[in-house]
């Protein structure tokens, strides 16, 4: 009786532990956020502008976060010591931190090259970049997520996978620039939310894949090579399929093109079923292989 008294009460402080460390982890990646995005007070932008677009952008990189720290909480690969775990999980939060940050601006200078994203999100409040830049941070925590689960001890492991990630995801931006008639970013620049939800699922949707991929045991830099490229080539061919069978079957009598940019008011529920099918058929995917 006495033993599974003292159990439980170690595995609540062990819970506490890291629940404490994860907070500290949030609290760090809000000031590293805050460094990164110099000149931006954050409270003015969510209290006193009610600023939508900074909002989602804001959220996002949270998501992107939690889903990092997350797999580095529950990752099944560590010790049984606690101080080496929780300097395991402080370590991971770190590069995390620092990763998500360097993924924002990728997705400036490479990914919304065309515009600035600062002025569209702070000046403009323009949603359709906000939702973007979310789901670059959220596509970055899923495959952080991924990378964590197989390399919990091999850090330079972690920023090479993210490199090559990375590079997938812009060619992912510039593949559905392709398959859509339409330049994606003139009309997120016209304040398009529509268009800007359509590619954050299309995003998102990769990086599932991706995450899946890295997640997966590889025993060389190879293998991991060759599933990288799968999953990545199976996502690009997923696209135009999917966007056809969201004409033809979600929306049924309708033209995806026509809802999202032909009209006055874009369509941004024809968009949310563009970005679920996306995502949808990537979880579909990753079911089968499973």
């Amino acid at each position: 009786m006495f033993d599974s008294i003292t159990q439980t009460f170690d595995n609540i402080l062990v819970s506490l532990l890291y629940l404490a460390l994860g907070f500290t982890l949030f609290y760090i990646g809000k000031l590293v956020y805050q460094l990164a995005n110099r000149g931006i007070n954050v409270n003015h932008e969510l209290v006193e502008k009610d600023n939508f677009a900074f909002a989602v952008s804001n959220v996002g990189y949270y998501i992107g976060l939690l889903l990092a720290i997350g797999a580095a909480m529950s990752n099944e690969v560590f010790g049984t010591h606690i101080w080496a775990n929780l300097l395991d999980v402080a370590i991971m939060g770190a590069i995390a931190i620092v990763l998500l940050n360097i993924s924002a601006l990728i997705n400036d200078k490479l990914i919304l090259r065309k515009f600035s994203v600062r002025k569209e999100i702070i000046e403009d409040q323009n949603a359709g970049t906000g939702v973007i830049e979310a789901a670059n941070y959220i596509a970055t925590g899923l495959i952080l997520n991924g990378v964590f689960k197989e390399n919990s001890d091999a850090y330079y492991e972690v920023v090479i996978l993210f490199i090559i990630a990375q590079v997938a995801m812009i060619i992912v931006i510039w593949f559905y620039n392709f398959i859509t008639p339409y330049d994606i970013h003139e009309h997120i620049e016209k304040d398009n939310i529509a268009v800007g939800v359509g590619a954050a699922g299309a995003m998102i949707a990769i990086a599932n894949l991706i995450a899946y991929g890295v997640s997966l045991e590889s025993n060389t830099w190879f293998e991991v090579g060759e599933i990288l490229l799968l999953e990545t080539g199976i996502g690009l061919l997923i696209l135009p399929i999917v966007r056809l069978a969201t004409d033809k079957i979600l929306l049924p009598g309708q033209v995806l093109t026509d809802e999202i940019v032909n009209q006055e008011k874009p369509n941004v529920g024809a968009a949310l079923i563009e970005a679920f099918a996306y995502i949808g058929g990537s979880m579909m995917i990753i079911w089968s292989f499973s």
